[in-house]
């Protein structure tokens, strides 16, 4: 397995488990705040420090767990943690530096480093890339917003962490107060990417209520977030469908919007999930899935979500390898 042919092989497979159902990283527009000169943005009575001093949360290190760390991961004294490093706030993304990596990924990886007991090793890459490093073990831990597959957990081991979510955006003075089902888009302007997972659900949505005798929505598509934002602003858009994340980064910062609704990024038939992703069968994941249950027990991993503005992304528990989405042509 280790000879050229073998690697050359293996490629292509990699790189088709790293570009299918992989909570694509969206385009994120640098809000205009007003801030201090540390890079600390303030928004709606929130801030957020951007900044490459983070003043981390911070757990404690429990002995019990840290013992089951396999003696060639712990005997460094570090977590190697993989995570891309072509930004997508408020997943990882660069701090007003241009040098250190924050971001709810990089703050949840600190959090289980610590109840490891080890120090945490930032390494960052591309996104195919961080598949081929975990499968070989050159990153012993990868936090970057891998949506557990059923392809995946084939070669890989994955303890949940947060839910896949997608999210509707209206303005701030919108009269829209729930989208939750179809009819809630019935007659709307509402705006979805091209070619993603949401656009397929809001197709078919609308197919329902066309089926229903309800009004077809009116569907707009931009090429860019910050397109989005100003047809929100203008009305031009009554609602965005896209992802969670880099809706509520963008109210945290910039303010006049919010989120009336939420839905599972892998459909209606499954509630997707996001998770740490650990090479098959090196031991490491089941640690790292207690350490994500001590720091979810203990209220530090809702201070890193309620932090990020992600706090509608918890999950109860970390689950070790739960069901993905189905395979590809299933």
């Amino acid at each position: 397995m280790h000879s050229t042919t073998a690697r050359a092989l293996a490629l292509p497979a990699l790189l088709l488990l790293a570009l299918t159902a992989c909570g694509a990283e969206p385009e994120i527009v640098p809000a205009t705040v007003a801030g201090d000169a540390t890079g600390t943005p303030a928004a709606g009575g929130r801030t957020l420090n951007l900044g490459p001093d983070q003043k981390r949360v911070r757990a404690e290190k429990v002995d019990s767990i840290a013992s089951r760390v396999p003696a060639e991961i712990a005997e460094d004294g570090r977590l190697t943690v993989g995570f891309s490093g072509e930004g997508s706030p408020p997943l990882t993304f660069p701090a007003t530096d241009d040098t250190t990596i924050i971001g709810v990924e990089t703050d949840i990886a600190q959090l289980v480093a610590d109840v490891l007991g080890l120090e945490i090793e930032p390494q960052t890459s591309s996104w195919e890339n961080l598949f081929l490093a975990a499968k070989s073990g050159k990153y012993e831990v990868v936090f970057n917003n891998v949506t557990v597959t059923e392809e995946r957990k084939d070669l890989y081991d994955f303890a949940t962490y947060r839910v896949d979510q997608l999210g509707w955006q209206v303005p701030e003075n919108s009269p829209i107060k729930e989208i939750a089902k179809p009819a809630d888009i019935a007659g709307l302007r509402v705006s979805v990417g091209s070619g993603t997972n949401q656009e397929k659900i809001l197709l078919d949505w609308d197919k329902q209520n066309k089926e229903a005798g309800l009004k077809p929505a009116e569907i707009l598509y931009y090429q860019k977030y910050g397109d989005v934002l100003l047809a929100l602003k203008s009305g031009r858009v009554q609602a965005y469908f896209g992802p969670n994340p880099s809706i509520a980064y963008n109210i945290a910062v910039s303010g006049g919007s919010r989120i009336v609704g939420t839905f599972s990024g892998a459909g209606p038939d499954l509630q997707g999930l996001i998770a740490a992703m650990t090479k098959k069968d090196n031991g490491l994941v089941k640690p790292v899935s207690e350490a994500l249950n001590t720091v979810i027990e203990n209220g530090r991993y809702k201070e890193v979500l309620d932090r990020w503005g992600l706090g509608n992304e918890a999950i109860p528990e970390s689950q070790i390898n739960p069901p993905g989405l189905p395979r590809q042509g299933a």
